[in-house]
C-alpha cells in the first residue's frame, strides 16, 4: 500500500512524488509560471481565462469591451440574482460592439490562452473549467500539457481521474453541460486514487460561496461516485470562497484547491 500523503505542503524524510494543484487561474500567468516549481507535476483544473474579476471588476474580457462602470453594475445584478436584467444589459453592450460577438470573445481568449499555456510546465495535467473553450485548447496545449477529460492518468504509481466543466446555470458559461453528460464522465473514469474536477461534489458546505452568498452549482453524480469508489481525494475548484475548503466524505479527503487567482499558491500533495 503506498504510504500516507502529506496533504497541503507536507515534507516526508524520503522524497516520493509530489504534484501541485491549481483551479481557478483567471488570467494569472505570473504565479501559473511558478505553480509547478518543485513539484513533479502540475495539476490544472480549469478556468484559465478572465471574463469578469469580482474582486476587481477593471480587469478581465467584458471591462476592456464595455468599461467599469458596466462592469460594476452587471456584477451587481448577477450578485442579487437578477439574472434576466443582467442579461438584457449584456445584450444591449453586445449589440454597440457592432461585431460578431463570438468572434470578438474567442479573440480575447486566444490572447489570454496563450499567455496561460505558454508558461505551463511538462509535465501538466490539465482539464476544462466552466469559463474555458474546450476547442481552443489544442491550439496551445503544447506536447508537455496532457489535456483529460472523462479521462485517467497515472502519476506516481497513483491512478488521478479527470472530469471537466461545469452544469448549467442561469449564468450560461462557456462549457456548461447536462447532468446526464457530466454523470456519464464520472462513470467513465470508474475506480481513482484522486479524482479531479473542476466543480465540487454537491454538498451545501462546499458549494456555498460566502462572498457571493450564493449556492454554485456542484454535482450528485461526482458525490455519488465518491461515495461508491472512495478515492483518496476528491479534488476541484469553482467555489472562489468556500464556507468550506476541506471536509471528508466518507473515507475521502474532499479538498478545494481554488481560488488561484487570489493567492497564487498552489496546493500540495504527496506521497
Amino acid at each position: 500500500m503506498a504510504p500516507k500523503p502529506t496533504g497541503n505542503n507536507g515534507t516526508r524524510g524520503t522524497r516520493g512524488t509530489r504534484v501541485h494543484v491549481v483551479s481557478d487561474v483567471h488570467g494569472n500567468a505570473r504565479d501559473l509560471a511558478r505553480a509547478g516549481d518543485g513539484a513533479d507535476a502540475l495539476i490544472c483544473l480549469g478556468d484559465l481565462v478572465l471574463f469578469l474579476d469580482y474582486a476587481d471588476h477593471s480587469r478581465g474580457i467584458f471591462p476592456d469591451l464595455f468599461g467599469v462602470e458596466n462592469a460594476d453594475r452587471i456584477v451587481e445584478l448577477r450578485t442579487a440574482r437578477r439574472f434576466d436584467e443582467a442579461r438584457e444589459l449584456g445584450t444591449r453592450l453586445w449589440a454597440g460592439i457592432g461585431s460578431d460577438r463570438a468572434a470578438v470573445i474567442e479573440d480575447a481568449v486566444r490572447k489570454q490562452y496563450r499567455e496561460m499555456f505558454s508558461v505551463l510546465p511538462t509535465p501538466t495535467y490539465a482539464t476544462y473549467g466552466n469559463v474555458d473553450i474546450p476547442p481552443l485548447w489544442p491550439e496551445y496545449a503544447g506536447p508537455g500539457v496532457t489535456v483529460l477529460d472523462g479521462q485517467r492518468a497515472e502519476i506516481g504509481g497513483w491512478t488521478f481521474g479527470f472530469v471537466g466543466g461545469g452544469l448549467r446555470t442561469p449564468m450560461r458559461t462557456p462549457y456548461e453541460i447536462s447532468d446526464e453528460e457530466y454523470a456519464a464522465k464520472i462513470e467513465a473514469v470508474g475506480e481513482v486514487d484522486v479524482l479531479c474536477t473542476h466543480i465540487p461534489p454537491e454538498v451545501p458546505e462546499l458549494v456555498y460561496d460566502t462572498v457571493a452568498r450564493r449556492f454554485e452549482r456542484g454535482s450528485r453524480a461526482l458525490l455519488d461516485a465518491i461515495r461508491r469508489t472512495r478515492p483518496r481525494y476528491s479534488l476541484f475548484g469553482h467555489v472562489h470562497q468556500p464556507f468550506v475548503r476541506r471536509m471528508r466524505v466518507g473515507r475521502t479527503e474532499c479538498v478545494n484547491v481554488g481560488h488561484f487567482a487570489r493567492s497564487g499558491k498552489p496546493w500540495a500533495l504527496q506521497w
